[in-house]
């Protein structure tokens, strides 16, 4: 494998070891850096709910997602395909729109200062708007 397809992906490990940490704190009211998103696959139509990063951003209207794997995770492109989806974070259900897949640099624009190192060494994020 290469190294930029080993760096796209995560290994089995890491997603099997991450996995049920993320689904028990993700959504909470008190852990606002993970939140769930729900969303269907753009084929089958089946309903999925997917535990995802938050990135605090400068705009309280706008909601960043990190894709730290790559733009390419069946996820993102459901999300993006749909134009948005709705996403359980701190505690609550909120509806979103405007789903589009942006770059390090716009990434690292909307983020919060002290986020800004970590999000420019991701591919991509998703920027949703809440609705």
């Amino acid at each position: 494998m290469s190294e930029a397809a080993h760096q796209s992906s995560p290994s089995r490990w890491v997603r099997r070891a991450s996995e049920p940490m993320a689904r028990a704190f993700a959504g909470r009211r008190w852990f606002p850096l993970w939140a769930v998103v729900h969303h269907r696959g753009r084929k089958s139509g089946t309903a999925y709910d997917t535990p995802v990063a938050v990135v605090p951003t400068i705009a309280a209207d706008v909601i960043l997602i990190g894709l730290p794997w790559g733009p390419k995770t069946n996820w993102a492109r459901n999300i993006v395909a749909a134009g948005g989806a709705p996403i359980t974070w701190k505690g609550r259900m909120q509806q979103t729109a405007g789903a589009r897949i942006v770059g390090a640099e716009e990434v690292a624009a909307l983020a919060r200062p002290f986020f800004r190192p970590i999000v420019r060494r991701f591919p991509a994020a998703i920027v949703l708007s809440r609705e």
